[in-house]
């Protein structure tokens, strides 16, 4: 009787701790956040990443466009979401890089959010309007040192990237521009190619047909190494301004405190989703390149990312439109 008493007493032990292990992941449908309008390559790349997802385990995931703020409420919403691993959304650099050292009410740090994978990087060119008289970056700077605060920059509004590359520049090749911000690439571009602003930090799949067709010039690529696209284009780092760079980027991300085995999980199904053919098509017709890496290593570029825009935005005075 005592053996079999010492035996239930056992398997009983063991039965109640079974339930206290860890569900499957996942276990019930997903969403994807995605802090802007639908339409956009954030919106894109959000639903070709939730489709794959989908495919892969079976289990639904929702796309939800929360946008508005420059994109941090939508990335509020992922913050603020419990930490399970079945909300997740693309946070382009300059919410999690820029924003949290550019708005002092930011409802949200970027400690509330968990890498997990690095999805794509943009490439940026800075052009100049044709009939500005320089054809490479020596020229341009020698230029802009002769006529200190005469010649502008375009970008889509305060804090973006192309406002911060420009900014970078300044600090960079010791010269004086006029920051005019527009609301949006359109405007901003529109105004370049008129005439009215003499240069402009550029994602390359918006500038390219304006270069191909002579309206814009190509001074460097704003990565630190030359583009596929514009071989003959050197960098602006190979130009004298070493170490140049200032690349769009948007990263998947989750909330803090979100479980160490679910990320990885996540992070994993995402390299693969990226790595297929049908993905890159869609990813590179848009002016993407594919990402990928760990969420450590995404961890890494947030965190010296973060650094060097902190320093510009503190150098130059920033703030928010």
């Amino acid at each position: 009787m005592l053996r079999l008493l010492i035996s239930l007493l056992a398997f009983s032990s063991f039965t109640v701790a079974t339930p206290a292990m860890a569900q499957p992941y996942p276990s019930k449908a997903l969403r994807m956040v995605v802090p802007f309008p639908p339409g956009g390559p954030t919106d894109v790349l959000g639903r070709v990443l939730a489709q794959g997802l989908q495919d892969a385990w079976k289990q639904t995931v929702v796309v939800e466009n929360k946008a508005g703020a420059a994109g941090n409420i939508g990335v509020d919403a992922i913050a603020k979401s419990p930490p399970d691993g079945h909300t997740m959304g693309v946070v382009p650099a300059g919410n999690i890089a820029v924003n949290p050292t550019l708005f002092p009410n930011l409802p949200y740090k970027a400690a509330d959010l968990a890498p997990v994978a690095m999805l794509a990087t943009v490439e940026n060119v800075l052009v100049v309007n044709a009939d500005v008289p320089a054809k490479s970056m020596k020229d341009l700077l020698a230029l802009a040192s002769s006529k200190p605060g005469t010649l502008s920059f375009a970008s889509p509004g305060a804090g973006s990237q192309a406002h911060l590359a420009g900014e970078l520049l300044q600090i960079a090749g010791g010269v004086k521009l006029i920051h005019v911000p527009y609301k949006g690439t359109g405007p901003a571009l529109n105004d370049l190619l008129g005439g009215q602003v003499s240069m402009m930090f550029a994602q390359l799949s918006s500038a390219l047909p304006h270069i191909k067709s002579g309206k814009l010039r190509a001074l460097g690529v704003a990565s630190l190494s030359r583009s596929s696209v514009l071989p003959e284009v050197p960098t602006v780092a190979e130009q004298g301004l070493a170490s140049f760079e200032a690349v769009s980027w948007y990263a998947l991300m989750v909330p803090a405190g979100t479980p160490g085995d679910v990320i990885d999980r996540l992070a994993t199904e995402t390299r693969r989703v990226l790595a297929q053919p049908e993905t890159r098509e869609k990813l590179v017709a848009l002016g993407l390149q594919v990402g990928g890496g760990t969420p450590a290593q995404l961890g890494m570029t947030i965190d010296s990312e973060s650094r060097r825009w902190a320093e510009v935005i503190r150098k130059q005075n920033i703030k928010p439109d």
